[in-house]
């Protein structure tokens, strides 16, 4: 019995915390405020949700710390979360910014982040080729150093191979 005790109780031990963990990236559901898409280039366009201020209920937003000003949140057409939208400036400068939004009727503050990138995450281009390193590869352009090069390489070789062979001889080295 206290042999299987022990391992039930680090499974359950790891499930809860797991589930802990796990708990804050579902915002939405335990009224934060959700904000989509939580990464965005100045100019672009950004959604907030929230729930925490019940069926049907209005919020009032603050973007300002993006340069964003306020915003109204009105219920969606389900009437369940309180939805509303705002464009980041085109100066914006890139970071993490705190947005927030206020129930109008409870006070209710809820608040979400922003972050402000550069470059799209859709759009990413990855590097092709090889990187220009200003050495140059095994046929570089100046065969003078490779062949320097491929001789240095030599010369270690058979001078270790040498080495090998004397000590297994027993030469005293």
């Amino acid at each position: 019995m206290r042999r299987t005790a022990r391992p039930l109780t680090g499974i359950a031990l790891a499930v809860t915390a797991a589930a802990l963990a796990a708990a804050p990236a579902y915002g939405a559901s335990d009224g934060g405020l959700e904000v989509s898409p939580a990464s965005v280039v100045p100019g672009g366009q950004v959604t907030v949700r929230t729930a925490a201020c019940g069926d049907g209920g209005a919020a009032t937003g603050d973007a300002s710390a993006v340069g964003a000003g306020s915003l109204s949140l009105a219920p969606d057409a389900h009437g369940q979360d309180a939805t509303g939208r705002f464009r980041v400036p085109p100066s914006a400068q890139p970071g993490t910014y705190e947005i927030t939004a206020t129930c109008d009727g409870s006070g209710r503050r809820t608040t979400g982040d922003l972050v402000v990138t550069l470059a799209s995450m859709r759009g990413q281009v990855h590097p092709r080729g090889s990187v220009k390193t200003g050495v140059g590869g095994a046929l570089g352009p100046d065969p003078v150093q490779t062949a320097a090069g491929v001789a240095a390489l030599a010369v270690a070789a058979a001078g270790g191979t040498w080495l090998l062979h004397r000590r297994a001889r027993g030469d005293g080295i």
